[in-house]
């Protein structure tokens, strides 16, 4: 299977979107997949999540203005088989400063080259900034689909039709063809409330197979895990949020194999 981008992102934060991009890397590695969590987000969330320090120049920055290689931004984690290009405050920068240059919405794609060229990872998940801005436009343009988590809220339809309305833009501009959403994933599930069953139907009606079966609970266990600098299935394995995020990355892993053996097929 050819190495596969999946951006995650969801232009409201708050969404549990760092969350499922540290959770999920941390599960598909656990199932023996090499996976590259590439933070993209100056917060930097994902990189401390991981039990990473926030350096001084250890981003993309200067990598997105054409200096120096990815590859040599990668760092190991404490956990097997997964390694991430940490972020930074300096990445607040590159939004202003890319759009100055030449092919700006493309500089991830060029970027990631080096890094699916050398076939050493099989899964690379962008985690985006929560806009939709020119990084998170680059991971767009960069990606091979889209993970979107929506909250279990009112709210949440909005986000995706603005992001449907942003695809077809890039498809249609000819800045990545192949653009379309390879999931939405309902997090902050909480069952025993109408709104959260409410909203999990309405999005079921509207959107179908493009939902995961996998719905990830509201949990103080997923919350606390950041803190320690661990993803769930090492902070807590026997939780209700470490069996939703382990379910999840089989689902992903399935829908990544069912693409590739299409693709083969065609």
């Amino acid at each position: 299977m050819a190495t596969k981008v999946i951006a995650v992102a969801n232009q409201k934060g708050g969404v549990g979107k760092t969350t499922t991009a540290v959770n999920l890397a941390a599960c598909l590695a656990a199932l023996g997949q090499r996976v590259l969590l590439f933070d993209l987000d100056p917060q930097a969330n994902a990189t401390s999540g991981l039990g990473l320090e926030k350096v001084e120049g250890a981003s993309a920055y200067r990598v997105l203005l054409g200096e120096g290689s990815l590859l040599d931004k990668v760092k190991a984690t404490p956990f097997d088989r997964l390694e991430v290009v940490p972020s930074e405050v300096d990445l607040c920068a590159a939004e202003l400063e890319l759009a100055r240059l030449e092919n700006h919405l493309l500089r991830v794609a060029q970027a990631l080259k080096p890094v699916m060229d050398g076939g050493r990872f099989d899964v690379v998940l962008i985690d985006c900034p929560p806009s939709l801005g020119i990084l998170t436009l680059n991971a767009f343009a960069a990606g091979d689909g889209l993970l979107v988590p929506l909250q279990c809220e009112y709210y949440a339809l909005e986000g995706i039709s603005m992001m449907n309305r942003v695809l077809a833009q890039l498809r249609e501009a000819g800045v990545n063809p192949r653009l379309d959403i390879f999931g939405v994933l309902m997090t902050m599930f909480d069952g025993r409330t109408k709104l959260s069953n409410e909203v999990v139907g309405e999005v079921r009606r509207l959107l179908g197979s493009k939902v995961f079966e996998t719905m990830i609970p509201r949990s103080t266990r997923l919350a606390e895990a950041p803190s320690f600098g661990q993803p769930i299935i090492h902070y807590d394995k026997y939780s209700a949020g470490s069996a939703a995020y382990e379910l999840l990355a089989q689902e992903v892993l399935a829908r990544l194999q069912n693409a590739a053996a299409t693709t083969a097929a065609a």
